[in-house]
Parts: C-alpha cells; structure tokens; sequence
C-alpha cells in the first residue's frame, strides 16, 4: 500500500516528510536551525562591525603640570587607541574609575618630570591597567606604549641637536639598528576579521549537533517510531538520508548567508580559494550532523543526546586557538580542540581567507575533516548494524517463544 503522497517508500519520502514536519509538525526546530544562528550572526556582526575598537577612555593624574606632562598627555590623546577622558586627582580615584569601568588605563605623571628629563635623570610614567579586559587592557597599553616614546625620542633628539649634534647623527644615535615592523595577514588588527569569523563556525557547530540530535533522537528513542521510519525510508540508511538532508540544506543557506555579509558587508578577505573554502564547509557540516546522529543513537534518549551535544561543543570556542594559542594549551586542551571538526574548519577557513596559504599546504585541514566524516560515518553504521542485530533477535526470540506456546 503505497502512502498518501503517492511517493515510494524511500528517501524522498523520508526527505518529504522531514519537510513537512518541520512546517507544521516541529516549528522550533526550524527556528533553532534557521532563524536562532542568523539572529545570533546578525547580533555579533553588529557588535563587531566597527572592526578594531578605537578611543578607549583612560584617565590622567598629573602630578607635574608642566609643558612636558601637557605634551605627553596631549600625544596620548592623539594616538587612535585611546582618549583622555579624565583627569583625576589621586591614585585611589583612578582606581574606582578602573574598578567601575569608567575608564580603562590610568597614566600617572610624576612630580617634577620635566626638572628630571632636564638635569639627565630617568624619571618614570607609570601606567596602570586591567590585565583580566585582555583585548581592551592591550588596546588601550600599545596606545600609551607608543605615544611616550614618541615624546621621549623627541625629547633625547632636541637635547642632542642643542649640544650641536647633525640632525642626521642624532637620529641615528637614537635607533642605530631601525626595525621595520610588518603585521602580516591582519595587519590592521580587524576583530571582524579574525574573531568574529571564529564565532560563526563555533555557533554553527552547537546548533548543527544539537539539531541533529534532537531530530534523529524523535525518531529513535522508541521502537515503534525506528521502525515507522525503517518502513518510511525503505531501510535505515536511505530514511536517515532523507531526514537529515533538510537540516544540510538550510545549515548551507546559513553558512552561505553569514558568510556573504562578512565578504560583502565587512570585507573579509578571500585570498585562497573559494572551491577548498566550499568543500571544506561541506564536510564540516556533515561531520557536526553524523556527530548528533551518532550520540542520538547511541544514548537512545533526545533529552540525553542535546544535552551531551551541547556539553562537547558549547565549550568548542575556547579549544580552537584563536583566544590563546593551541601549541601554549596543555594536553587535554589540545587534545579536546582536535577531536571537534569545527577546529579544522577554523584553520581551513582561516588559511583560505586572511591568510592566503597556497594550495599544497590548505588541504591537511580539509584531509582531517574528510576523517571526521568517513570516521563518523562508519561509527553510525556499526551502530544501525547492532540495532538492525538486535530487532532480528528480538523478532527470532518472539517467533520461538510463539511456537513453544
């Protein structure tokens, strides 16, 4: 008897029925794979869309007020990292602004600053900030660390050409070996570029397993609903085929759609090749699917299998080396980022878009991730294989036990 769509039993029946089911059937999981991760993209691309923060609030306690401590505090307030946006009047009012969040640096300029740099002594600026903020505490540090020198160097060149010192002999006297300082792939520090374009994968691969889990989980936390599913599909592997296919498609969409504004919107560069970028999303994607179907049909229980999904890679971001470095964690880190596929697509994705790496060099990544799949893949099968072994046995056993009665 062939059912109401007039389809066979299949994987487009399955696929058929998948679509419909989460039209009518199961809204929110279309919301948790489409509208959830493009509103949480759209949330992190706004935040970061300016690319590099800039003018970073820092107060200044001067304690000198000289020519010399106005003309650091002015050079200061000129760099684009920060601003001076208070003056305060002592160390423990810096602290409350720090503290608060107010401001994050304070310079403080000692007394008699500018009698020191006059009579030859090295009198000291020091400058307080909060190493926990890491990106603003060394936004707002490289500001400070590259206008005083500026101001010390220009100090030390007037001192020489005073004594009657060539210009040309007193620059080079004050850098005798120069240092040309080049930032390679993101020079410009862009937060879109590097950081923003981390975030995306990571939240990809949260909401592909969990979705994955959740959806093959309905099916087979019961007998009944397997083997309506079995029947559906015309075996178990064409009718997982068929129910995980929509979930593939529209997790593309939105990898496509995330990833048109970052090359569209926030010019993130693609120096490499668009084709390994496309492939390499591909398996990603199909390697976070066989990851929720394998936890769905190993634990038997869709509360269990999204809770233990969302357990492995909610955390994902923090082992990918992007915060801190891979080759600085210790053993279980390195060793926790390697086994989540959204590591390697990180790298993939990273060497094809900022940093340009040549061809024969871009597809170890993209190699690990084709493992992940096969590897996955296989462990899916040796697990449909015992379920199939073990409704045969149960089938064998209730045709024994009918015959003995």
């Amino acid at each position: 008897m062939r059912p109401r769509t007039g389809l066979r039993p299949g994987f487009l029946l399955v696929f058929q029925r998948e679509l419909v089911w989460l039209r009518r059937r199961r809204p929110g999981l279309l919301v948790l794979v489409t509208l959830l991760p493009l509103g949480l993209m759209g949330l992190l691309m706004a935040i970061f869309s300016a690319g590099l923060a800039t003018r970073l609030p820092v107060a200044v306690l001067d304690l000198d007020g000289s020519d010399l401590s106005r003309t650091i505090v002015r050079t200061v307030d000129a760099t684009p990292d920060v601003a001076v946006a208070r003056r305060v009047a002592d160390l423990a009012e810096g602290r409350r602004l720090i503290l608060s969040g107010a401001v994050h640096g304070l310079l403080m300029i000692p007394r008699d600053l500018e009698r020191d740099v006059k009579s030859s002594r090295r009198p000291e600026i020091v400058f307080f900030y909060n190493a926990q903020t890491l990106s603003t505490g060394n936004l707002v540090l490289r500001g400070v660390n590259n206008a005083v020198p500026t101001v010390a160097a220009g100090i030390r060149l007037s001192l020489r050409t005073a004594q009657g010192q060539p210009m040309d002999a007193a620059q080079a006297s004050l850098a005798p070996i120069p240092v040309q300082v080049h930032g390679l792939f993101n020079p410009t520090m862009n937060y879109a570029h590097f950081l923003l374009a981390a975030l995306l994968p990571s939240l990809l691969q949260v909401v592909v397993v969990v979705a994955s889990a959740y959806s093959v989980g309905l099916d087979v936390e019961t007998r009944h609903r397997l083997a309506i599913l079995r029947r559906l599909g015309g075996g178990l592997w064409p009718a997982l085929a068929g129910k995980v296919l929509p979930y593939t498609i529209l997790s593309l969409m939105v990898l496509g759609i995330a990833d048109s504004v970052l090359f569209g919107l926030l010019d993130l560069p693609l120096r490499g090749q668009r084709g390994i970028l496309l492939l390499a999303g591909i398996l990603f994607l199909l390697a976070c699917q066989l990851l929720g179907i394998l936890l769905a049909l190993l634990l038997r229980s869709t509360a269990m299998a999204v809770s233990v999904g969302t357990l492995l890679t909610a955390p994902a971001f923090g082992f990918m080396g992007i915060g801190f470095p891979r080759l600085g964690m210790g053993g279980f880190a390195q060793g926790y980022g390697a086994l989540l596929p959204g590591t390697w697509y990180l790298t993939a994705r990273i060497d094809q878009t900022v940093r340009g790496t040549p061809s024969d060099l871009s597809w170890p990544p993209v190699l690990v991730l084709a493992a992940f799949v096969i590897g996955l893949a296989g462990l899916t099968a040796w697990r449909l294989e015992g379920l199939r072994a073990r409704r045969r046995r149960a089938g064998s056993m209730a045709v024994h036990g009918g015959n003995a009665s």
